[in-house]
């Protein structure tokens, strides 16, 4: 069983020599023109936010594919430049296979040169929006797996005392072989213990948007990100977004639509006004029978987890810790653990040696004492230029961008010349010393391959039965 998608991707114009295009290259004094092969891939744009621009490029040092995110205009402000600090120190935090971490970051300028920063990460094929929309076939067995490993990495978040604050498939990145991490920090926060204190309000897209933050709560916890994964759930088992609403008014209509008028205990944390607005309107009685109508996949004990996830009230909603022990994930642990995850082996023996604990938890919570120390610009750009010079001190020759790259050109252009320009930097950048001749972009299919063991032992694909049964699985944890 395999699924398939076709992406866009920037084909390779061959002929010329390769080197001064590439984006990336070694920091003085240690560069050496590289002797790169002829059919390595361009240097291109996959994905532009509201915080920056992301490339797929190539690592000098050994030739790895690689992603570049950059965040320019970093100290513009106290609270942008404390939000992306904070963003930094958490890619450099994480150490989880479902969590999208970086793996270096560019050597910076002098200090009085400092205003953007470039951090690479690992690359992976696509992201579950992608997957979701395309015409392909996705299988229970697909449902699990991804839904088993975004909880996964959201435990690791939780424990860690951070709240993403902006789960949404275009946030999960996955492989062709189904291994899926939650990406995108630029929102996320730890959590507040002190619920007298106000939160922003301006997080989570619309769509994966808890309840009580659309009625206007000033504290939220970590259930919000619990509410955006109910949301993609149902998303994998219709293909169709779950809630969609044109404004926040009309998507709080949307869930009460499916969950019922809520009760004034319900409503507890919202404010006077979406309160009174709910008890104007004609109450709902709850239809969640609906939700078996998604899809032949939406079974009894699938229904039965995302009617845990989209509870109105956060206080009564089901944990990541919970959910992962619902029995419906049952069998995506097992396909997991069985092949894709690198926390278990085989052996030469061919038996699958396991770890002793399946959704491991952070170490430490993530420490943000720091932002409360730091009142100025100033001393913002001052503390991330001598946290990311301590980065770079591993023994790994440092990286910087190379402005003689014709990629870099379009590399930090406003979005308004980017969407004019973006044909044409992908189809005529590339990894050499002389600007290539325009090729016509190449589609190519990304196989979304089911995950096969490394020896071929226990499972072949993912829509295939483990000949290991549960009680063998747990005899063996």
């Amino acid at each position: 069983m395999s699924v398939s998608m076709s992406l866009v991707q920037g084909g390779a114009a061959g002929g010329a020599p390769q080197g001064a295009s590439a984006i990336l290259a070694a920091a003085a004094p240690y560069y050496q023109p590289p002797a790169v092969p002829q059919d390595v891939q361009p240097d291109r744009p996959i994905g532009y936010g509201a915080f920056g621009v992301v490339w797929a490029v190539t690592d000098p040092r050994d030739g790895r594919r690689v992603a570049l995110k950059k965040l320019p205009n970093v100290f513009q402000s106290l609270v942008s430049s404390k939000r992306v600090f904070r963003e930094l120190k958490m890619l450099c935090f994480f150490k989880h296979e479902n969590v999208l971490s970086a793996l270096d970051i560019l050597q910076p300028p002098h200090l009085d040169f400092f205003q953007e920063i470039y951090v690479i990460t690992e690359l992976l094929q696509s992201d579950l929006h992608k997957i979701i929309v395309s015409p392909q076939h996705l299988s229970a067995d697909h449902i699990k797996v991804f839904l088993y490993q975004i909880l996964r990495g959201l435990k690791y978040l939780h424990s860690a005392r951070i709240l993403h604050r902006d789960i949404k498939p275009g946030n999960l990145l996955v492989n062709s072989n189904c291994v899926l991490k939650i990406c995108d920090f630029g929102l996320a926060r730890v959590e507040e213990p002190d619920q007298a204190k106000h939160m922003t309000q301006e997080v989570v897209t619309q769509y994966y948007r808890a309840p009580e933050i659309l009625m206007g709560a000033r504290h939220y916890s970590s259930a919000v990100d619990v509410w955006s994964v109910g949301c993609i759930f149902g998303e994998l088992l219709g293909r169709r977004i779950l809630f969609q609403a044109q404004n926040p008014v009309q998507q709080l209509e949307l869930i009460t639509e499916l969950l019922g008028t809520p009760t004034m205990e319900d409503m507890r944390h919202a404010c006077e006004g979406a309160r009174t607005h709910m008890l104007r309107r004609a109450p709902k009685p709850p239809s969640f029978s609906v939700l078996y109508t998604l899809s032949s996949h939406a079974t009894h004990e699938a229904v039965h987890l995302l009617c845990q996830m989209l509870v109105f009230d956060p206080d009564k909603r089901i944990s990541v810790t919970d959910a992962l022990a619902h029995p419906y994930l049952d069998e995506g642990r097992l396909r997991y653990h069985s092949c894709m995850c690198k926390c278990c082996f085989t052996t030469s023996a061919g038996m699958r040696q396991y770890t002793a604990d399946f959704e491991p938890s952070a170490g430490q919570p993530f420490d943000d004492l720091w932002e409360r120390k730091l009142t100025s610009v100033q001393q913002v750009k001052e503390e991330m230029h001598k946290f990311i010079a301590e980065q770079l001190q591993t023994g790994r020759v440092p990286l910087c961008i190379n402005p003689q790259s014709a990629a870099f050109k379009s590399f930090g252009q406003p979005m308004r010349m980017r969407k004019s320009t973006t044909t044409t930097t992908t189809t005529t950048t590339t990894t050499t010393c002389t600007a290539a001749p325009a090729a016509a972009p190449i589609r190519r299919r990304l196989l979304l391959r089911c995950p096969r063991e490394p020896i071929q032992v226990q499972i072949e694909i993912l829509g295939a039965r483990s000949p290991l049964t549960r009680t063998t699985r747990y005899r063996h944890a």
